[in-house]
């Protein structure tokens, strides 16, 4: 959407508040609709977020003899991973490389510089939620496959073992997110990533199946139906040392 356009959707957000005395409701579309401009203004400015963790990148010092480095690549999910009580592997040498509303081929981008240059032994690539909400523009199961194996391909080239990990599912139990993310997408999606991992002797990591309740988010792993809460990456990080485990053990 181009930044004039969401300009005026949040003029007009905000007059139909004004207009309807719906404020709860309006003031959460209006804050919706300034993220909306925040993330395409930087998008803007640096598409592919390479000045989010480049200085960091720098300062990263080469991995100690034995050290089992591993990069988290990813978006919200990963970025995430660390607030509000949820700590990110205490004690291990894994570094967070999550940019919140990332797409594929954003990370594909940056793959170079946020994973191959920090000379992991494992990458965790986790990513296409944001795909499917079009963030980048349209986007297809076969699409985020693409830069899937992109990244996989480069992973493996550089020495790197790859864990590949599932699209987390959303709910509308806090807010609408099956709109933009729909669940028969996520579970299609799901079923490709797992296919390419077992071809490409990459991990599957299937984070889905320990967080899903039928076709929903557990309540009680979410904040919001879209990501998980302090209870929900505690479900997860052992799933996540599971499958680094596995992929350290291959030859």
């Amino acid at each position: 959407m181009r930044m004039a356009s969401i300009v005026s959707l949040i003029s007009f957000a905000g007059l139909s508040c004004l207009a309807t005395a719906e404020t709860p409701d309006c003031d959460s579309r209006v804050r919706t609709l300034e993220q909306e401009v925040g993330a395409a203004r930087h998008r803007l400015m640096d598409w592919a977020g390479l000045t989010r963790y480049g200085s960091e990148d720098t300062e990263v010092p080469p991995p100690r003899p034995g050290e089992n480095r591993v990069v988290f690549l990813g978006d919200d999910i990963t970025e995430l991973w660390g607030g509000e009580g949820a700590s990110f592997f205490p004690g291990k040498p894994y570094l967070n490389r999550g940019i919140s509303r990332q797409t594929t081929p954003q990370m594909l981008v940056r793959f170079q510089q946020d994973v191959v240059a920090l000379k992991p032994k494992v990458v965790v690539i986790s990513g296409g939620s944001n795909d499917l909400a079009g963030f980048t523009g349209p986007a297809t199961e076969a699409t985020i496959g693409q830069n899937l194996t992109s990244m996989t391909e480069l992973a493996k080239t550089n020495g790197i073992r790859v864990v590949l990990a599932s699209v987390t599912p959303v709910s509308n139990a806090y807010t609408n997110q099956t709109a933009r993310r729909p669940q028969g997408k996520i579970i299609g999606l799901n079923a490709s990533i797992k296919r390419y991992a077992a071809q490409s002797g990459s991990v599957y990591l299937n984070y889905y199946s320990a967080l899903v309740d039928g076709r929903d988010f557990k309540k009680d792993l979410t904040s919001d139906g879209l990501h998980p809460n302090e209870a929900g990456y505690h479900v997860m990080a052992p799933l996540a040392e599971e499958a680094i485990s596995q992929a350290l053990a291959q030859r």
